[in-house]
């Protein structure tokens, strides 16, 4: 029995992060969730409370996928901002549910604990790098991060005009400029 129910709260999870990520929270729908995840309405106000709370539940598990799948490496920054941008093309829900969450719930109030715990500890390595002379000090730790965050999902944060300028550009190509990119970042 328990088995069934993890399953079908995965399956709820899988769909949902389709659907929020296709049209951010007010434009999901929980019919088409249950729908797709072969379940009903009843079962994500059973497990989630809300549609509010099952987009919580589907951030916060991308959220800790990305964390635990791309560790920071202070010493490479390049290399740490090429693989989160591995990362954004193998899974490119997670630039658009970012993108969503920050539509629609910026000013809300609510801080997701894993991203607070994550922002810090990646601060604190960038600061320790800094602070050990690996690392220029001409942006604050928090900015520096900042930075390299942004930089390591430019290619999807563009609009559809300016990425037809660039329409020849293949994924090792855009990964390379944002290597390059953060390598002359951090350039003593």
């Amino acid at each position: 029995m328990n088995r069934d129910a993890e399953a079908t709260r995965r399956r709820l999870l899988r769909a949902a992060t389709e659907e929020f990520a296709a049209y951010g929270i007010a434009g999901a729908r929980v019919d088409r969730i249950a729908a797709a995840a072969q379940s009903n309405k009843a079962q994500i106000y059973h497990y989630f409370g809300s549609k509010d709370g099952l987009f919580d539940a589907v951030f916060d598990a991308m959220c800790r996928e990305t964390v635990d799948a791309v560790p920071i490496d202070a010493a490479d920054l390049p290399e740490y901002a090429g693989r989160l941008f591995d990362s954004y093309e193998r899974r490119p829900w997670v630039q658009r549910l970012a993108t969503w969450y920050r539509l629609e719930r910026a000013g809300s109030g609510t801080l997701i604990p894993v991203l607070l715990e994550s922002n810090a500890a990646k601060i604190e390595a960038v600061a320790a790098a800094q602070r050990g002379g690996l690392l220029p000090t001409r942006f604050s730790a928090e900015e520096l991060l900042g930075l390299i965050l942004h930089l390591s999902g430019f290619w999807s944060a563009n609009t559809p005009e300016f990425d037809a300028r660039l329409a020849g550009e293949g994924a090792e190509r855009r990964r390379k400029v944002v290597v390059d990119a953060v390598a002359a970042l951090v350039a003593g």
